[in-house]
C-alpha cells in the first residue's frame, strides 16, 4: 500500500517530466526545420546570402530593363507624382490626357533604361555587407536579406543611382514631356504655379521596384528548392 502511494505521489512529476521532453523534443525537431541544411559557418552564411542577393538583383535588372519592364508590371510601374496630382487631373479636365500619358510612360522608360546600370551599384554595396548579422539574416523572415540591404544601402544606392536616372530621363525625352507639361499648367489662369522635382521622385520609385524584384527573387530562394541552384545555396538554405 505504502508502495502504492509512493507510486501515486510520483505519478505527476514523471508525467510532467515526460511532457516536458515531448516538448523539448518538438521545440528541437521545430527548430531544425528552421534551420535547414547541414551546418554551416557563419562566413558561409554570409556568401551564401551574398549570392542570393546578387542573384535577385541579376534577375531584377534583367526583368526590369527590358522594354515595359517597369511600365508593363503594375508592381513596379511608376505613376505620375503625387504631388503633382492637382497639375494631372487639371490637364485632364482641358483635354490633355496625352500629354499625362506621355509623362508616365517617358518616365517609366526612363527608369527601364536605367535599371541596367544599377547593377554594379548594388553588387558592390552586397560585397560591403558585414558578416556580423549574416546567422541572423539568414535565419530570419522571407525578406531579411532584402531588408537588411535597404535599410543599410538605400539612401547610397539613391545618391549613386540618382544621375544615371537623370542622364535617361533625359534621353528618353522624360524631362521634355515634364517640363512641357509643367509649362503648359503654369500658364492656366489662377491656378498656383508648381514645379515639381522629377529627378528623385523617379530614382526613388526605380530603386524600389528593382528592391521589389529582389525581394522575390530571395523568396524563391528560401521556398523553392529548385531555385538553390549551387551547392553553397543548398548547404545553407536546404535541398
Amino acid at each position: 500500500m505504502k508502495k502504492l502511494l509512493i507510486i501515486l505521489l510520483c505519478l505527476p512529476l514523471f508525467t510532467q517530466a515526460q511532457n516536458w521532453k515531448d516538448l523539448k523534443k518538438a521545440a528541437e525537431k521545430v527548430n531544425k526545420e528552421l534551420i535547414k541544411g547541414d551546418s554551416f559557418s557563419e562566413k558561409e552564411a554570409a556568401n551564401a546570402l551574398k549570392e542570393t542577393l546578387k542573384k535577385g538583383t541579376e534577375k531584377g535588372v534583367n526583368v526590369l530593363s527590358i522594354r515595359n519592364g517597369y511600365f508593363g508590371n503594375p508592381k513596379v510601374k511608376i505613376p505620375f507624382p503625387k504631388n503633382a496630382t492637382k497639375v494631372a487631373d487639371k490637364l485632364k479636365q482641358l483635354g490633355m490626357q496625352k500629354k499625362v500619358d506621355e509623362v508616365i510612360l517617358s518616365i517609366n522608360r526612363a527608369a527601364e533604361d536605367a535599371a541596367v546600370l544599377a547593377k554594379p551599384i548594388f553588387v558592390g554595396a552586397i560585397k560591403k555587407m558585414s558578416i556580423k548579422d549574416a546567422i541572423g539574416i539568414v535565419k530570419g523572415n522571407k525578406t531579411a536579406g532584402t531588408d537588411y540591404l535597404n535599410r543599410n544601402t538605400n539612401s547610397a544606392v539613391v545618391n549613386a543611382f540618382k544621375p544615371i536616372i537623370k542622364n535617361s530621363l533625359d534621353k528618353v525625352n522624360a524631362t521634355k514631356h515634364w517640363e512641357s507639361i509643367m509649362t503648359t499648367y503654369n500658364k492656366i489662369p489662377f491656378v498656383e504655379k508648381v514645379n515639381p522635382e522629377l529627378e528623385t521622385y523617379v530614382t526613388e520609385k526605380a530603386i524600389s521596384g528593382l528592391f521589389f524584384m529582389l525581394a522575390q527573387q530571395e523568396i524563391a530562394i528560401r521556398e523553392n528548392p529548385k531555385e538553390r541552384t549551387s551547392a553553397l545555396l543548398k548547404k545553407v538554405f536546404g535541398n
